[in-house]
């Protein structure tokens, strides 16, 4: 044994490898993505990025099934895509040990809304565990696979953005030997048809009352209790830190580290020993709804916000009415506003698309950045793949838009869950047009790779989907491809696919400018030529800021794409 310092998904990808796992299918999305990148270094361990969280949950379940312990990571809005297999999940049970691994975002740090997961665990009749540091990420991580079998079911472990991308110490240990269970063919217990199903219900309700008592006195729970204390504080995660270094010895702790199934009498007996109890939990009042369910006393959202993070200070001023001193700057920080990088490769498409005045059924990725100030191009975004399938839903309302609109969409996100929006567009006469930004890699999670890009997660060449091809297959007759740092290509491409009465495919495909593999032309300069018109500041690149009287380009970060100098009419951009 020995401590390191790691960070949260570190430990957890640390606690999978000690406990035993042998297969781990995820797909990235922040806070959870280096879970899995961390777990690639374990050669002992298969690991993989699935096209989708649907896919991921589903090949970790059939390795459950199989006999070995696994594993799959996701981000909170991921779990959606993964709903249909997580329910059916809870039916079956395992065989080796099933845990997944979901990362919630309160803060809206990276994410489109600030759902709270513990909502699945109870909807699904699934047990949910929660660390509050790094240590108990490893630790729980590794216990999971055991709970899971000993309750023959998956097991959901709950982060937040704070423990997943913070360190603290962990204690690490060696791999458990656990070799592949038995396999035995079993359909009542795997096969879920009606006739089935009924039956593993009853299961399902017999499995959550031996979870709720255990819940009593599991370990993962435990009370803090503070001599003289008047204050009680039931939490989890990282208000629990949030909590202890707030108030300290002024309260005592119930730290449950089992979210769902909640206890009730721990809970009822904590709360005897307090004159006020509070509950303190971010986003939704899913700990507090359970106490006053069960007669427990506790202040709640009545003092806390339903709203994004939680801090110390927070916790502190709701609690003792305290604020805490610090160091504030008179003058206020100018706003830095996040951007596309300089030579992003979607620059170019969002510049023409604005011009044109085309409305655009936007998608997640970085190109969502499309969408802000002066390129402001998008209209729309949802959800992974709905740029297609809402594209489709526009026409179909208004026919007389798709001759000015269009969907936008990665290559990544394209194989994530847009394909299927275009099936739909080819298989019910539709017409639109859709561009997908093929810019070689996952760029939004920070690199990684995915089935377009011919490289597995752990670095091996394989096979590529070949986009042109894909498109053709499901009935796109049109599709044409073009480099999006060619402004007249690229214009030239959009009208006329708009100008056509059938769907269409526009490939806008150069690399990341981040990718290590790109090499990048020398660094562009403003000459003597130079009007001030302006022009240039149109694509929003952060390479370039006007003086005052005329831009300036940066030589430490342009790299020399040249979608500047076809901007500028006077030729005054050159390298």
């Amino acid at each position: 044994m020995e401590k390191q310092l790691y960070l949260g998904n570190q430990a957890i990808a640390r606690g999978l490898y000690e406990g035993g796992c042998h297969v781990v299918s995820s797909y990235p999305g922040t806070p959870s993505t280096e879970i899995t990148e961390y777990v690639a270094k374990y050669p002992e361990i298969y690991s993989e990025w699935a096209p989708n969280e649907k896919v991921a949950m589903e090949v970790a379940l059939g390795a459950s099934i199989a006999g070995a312990r696994a594993f799959c990571g996701m981000k909170h809005v991921g779990l959606n895509v993964a709903a249909d297999p997580l329910f059916t999940a809870s039916y079956t049970g395992v065989n080796a040990g099933l845990l997944i691994g979901v990362a919630d975002d309160p803060g809206l740090h990276s994410s489109q809304n600030e759902q709270d997961s513990r909502h699945y665990a109870r909807a699904a009749k699934l047990p949910m565990i929660e660390p509050s540091d790094s240590d108990e990420c490893l630790q729980f991580a590794k216990q999971a696979f055991a709970l899971s079998e000993q309750f023959d079911t998956p097991m959901i472990l709950r982060l937040c953005t704070r423990i997943a991308h913070s360190c603290s110490l962990a204690e690490t240990g060696e791999r458990e030997d656990t070799p592949l269970r038995d396999y035995e063919k079993n359909p009542q217990k795997f096969v879920m048809m009606p006739s089935n199903a009924g039956p593993r219900h009853v299961v399902v309700e017999q499995r959550t009352e031996a979870l709720q008592q255990y819940a009593e006195t599991t370990p993962l729970n435990r009370v803090e209790h503070t001599t003289g204390a008047k204050i009680g504080v039931v939490t989890a995660g990282d208000c629990y830190t949030y909590s202890r270094e707030a108030l300290g010895d002024k309260a005592g702790y119930l730290k449950l580290g089992m979210v769902y199934p909640l206890p009730t009498k721990l809970i009822l007996d904590f709360c005897k020993h307090y004159e006020t109890v509070y509950v303190v939990e971010e986003l939704d009042p899913f700990i507090e709804e359970h106490c006053r369910l069960i007669g427990a006393d506790v202040v709640g959202k009545s003092a806390f916000s339903l709203l994004g993070e939680y801090s110390a200070a927070l916790v502190k001023e709701a609690v003792l009415g305290e604020k805490s001193e610090g160091l504030t700057l008179e003058d206020k920080l100018p706003p830095r506003p996040p951007v596309l990088c300089a030579g992003c490769p979607h620059r170019g498409i969002f510049y023409v698309l604005n011009k044109l005045k085309v409305k655009v059924s936007g998608d997640i990725g970085c190109y969502t950045l499309g969408a802000l100030s002066p390129l402001s191009a998008i209209d729309t975004v949802v959800c992974m793949g709905a740029s297609v399938s809402g594209l489709h839903g526009m026409t179909a309302a208004r026919p007389d838009w798709h001759k000015n609109s269009v969907a936008v969409i990665g290559d990544s996100t394209f194989i994530h869950s847009g394909v299927t929006g275009l099936i739909g567009i080819a298989y019910n006469k539709g017409n639109s047009t859709i561009v997908i930004l093929d810019n070689s890699i996952t760029g939004m999670t920070g690199h990684q790779q995915n089935p377009t890009t011919g490289i597995t997660l752990k670095g091996d060449p394989t096979v590529s989907v070949d986009l042109e091809a894909l498109s053709r297959a499901v009935g796109i007759n049109r599709v044409r491809v073009v480099d999006p740092a060619n402004l007249a290509e690229t214009e030239t491409a959009i009208k006329e696919e708009l100008a056509i009465d059938e769907p269409s495919v526009i490939i806008a495909r150069r690399p990341c400018a981040l990718l290590k593999t790109v090499k990048h032309a020398p660094p562009l300069h403003v000459n003597d030529k130079c009007t001030g018109c302006k022009m240039c500041m149109k694509i929003g690149c952060p390479s370039i800021r006007f003086n005052g009287k005329k831009p300036e380009i940066d030589q430490t970060t342009c790299v020399g794409c040249g979608v500047c100098t076809q901007m500028c009419k006077f030729s005054a951009i050159q390298a």
